[in-house]
């Protein structure tokens, strides 16, 4: 097996052990956090969209500096070094007593943290130029069935060992991604898939390092990056209020669980499923109109479960947001990832990445003071967003005749 292929199977792996590991608690953080003593709605939701938030944001906001570490003494350690943070973390989420001592615990899992959304970049970066779209796909697919997995499994252990016993399952997770990635991931592939067929360096004729303005002066890159914000922004909206919206809606506590556990499987199914088959519309379709399409249909999705408050109309929402998301997240990585030359890989997916991780940051905070008035504002802000989204993509986006399609 090439070492590239088996490098993008390692950070595939590890990405699925982590998002399911992440989905066996985190969709029940409301749930936890009232057994922590705060009993107001408004305030649940407050203390888990920060305590969601915080995360992300740090992360996104010491990407720069773990960055330069990583060009020094390779991303397979800083990969690790993030992983292990997580298996720590997560651990302790067990014996926490307080809503603050789970706010206090993200923090510092905010400052070592970053390694889910660096899965994209590095399956890229790995992957010879023309299998990059594959690798995008693939690394995006395992990062969605993992959420479809864990949500199910994680309210069937809430009922059998409680939510403190999932977090002790979920560190279990994360170790066991730490030691394939120690095992399987080999940064040496990386210079590697840089290079040409004959052997010679793709970047030769680059001169010194790009910069952040030529990086966002390629086409579409800086509509791109509002897109995966975007996109990032609302698909993690529904974590800190889903959970209370099932309640409200009228199902019992004993069962918010496995009933939000199944809406957010049924969401990270049909994303699968989206970024699977995204590679196939982008060889019919143009990705201007996939982007823009998907961004309509969870526009719509979003208003749907705003509306109804029934659970049969909100599971049939959260399928066609899943797809909607799944297929729109795969095709502006893909465009962004076909306009950025080889001298400037790592640049340019460092700069999706950060993109990324603010919308995955800012998402749970605003969604949970948000939902201080209204839970159902929420979603209506999402449709609002995602409408914004399609429209300006569907105007905007400029003529793709640099993409290449996946093959």
């Amino acid at each position: 097996m090439p070492v590239w292929r088996r490098n993008i199977y390692a950070v595939t792996a590890a990405s699925f052990l982590g998002f399911t590991g992440f989905t066996l608690v985190m969709p029940f953080l409301p749930l936890f956090i009232a057994q922590l003593g705060v009993s107001d709605v408004g305030q649940v939701a407050m203390w888990t969209g920060v305590s969601l938030g915080v995360t992300p944001g740090l992360t996104a906001l010491l990407a720069p500096a773990w960055g330069r570490l990583g060009d020094r003494y390779g991303r397979k350690i800083m990969v690790e070094r993030s992983l292990a943070s997580f298996v720590i973390v997560m651990a302790a989420m067990a014996y926490v007593t307080r809503a603050w001592h789970v706010l206090a615990l993200r923090t510092v899992q905010g400052v070592f943290a970053g390694y889910g959304s660096l899965s994209v970049a590095m399956a890229a970066e790995s992957a010879p130029r023309d299998q990059m779209p594959q690798a995008i796909g693939l690394v995006q697919t395992a990062q969605r069935i993992g959420p479809a997995i864990g949500p199910v499994l994680g309210g069937i252990l809430a009922g059998l060992v409680g939510l403190r016993g999932g977090f002790l399952a979920t560190a279990g997770f994360y170790a066991i991604g730490l030691l394939v990635v120690h095992i399987m991931y080999d940064d040496a592939a990386v210079a590697g898939a840089v290079k040409g067929a004959d052997g010679a360096d793709v970047n030769a004729g680059s001169t010194g390092r790009v910069s952040f303005r030529s990086v966002l002066a390629f086409q579409n890159f800086i509509l791109m990056m509002a897109v995966i914000f975007g996109l990032q922004f609302v698909d993690r909206s529904f974590g800190p209020v889903l959970p209370l919206y099932v309640e409200q809606s009228g199902t019992s506590r004993a069962n918010v669980p496995l009933v939000s556990g199944l809406l957010f499987s049924v969401m990270a199914c049909t994303g699968a499923l989206g970024h699977h088959f995204c590679g196939r519309l982008m060889r019919r379709f143009p990705t201007r109109l996939i982007i823009a399409g998907g961004s309509a249909v969870a526009a719509a999705s979003c208003g749907l479960i705003g509306v109804s408050g029934h659970l049969a109309l909100m599971t049939a929402a959260s399928a066609t947001f899943g797809l909607g998301i799944g297929a729109a997240m795969t095709a502006s990585y893909s465009a962004a990832g076909a306009v950025i030359p080889a001298g400037a890989h790592g640049a340019g997916f460092g700069v999706l990445t950060s993109a990324s991780l603010v919308g995955m940051a800012s998402s749970p905070f605003i969604a949970g003071l948000l939902s201080v008035r209204s839970i159902r504002v929420v979603f209506l802000v999402d449709l609002a967003v995602m409408g914004t989204l399609a429209f300006i993509v569907q105007r905007s986006m400029r003529s793709e005749s640099k993409e290449a399609a996946p093959a």
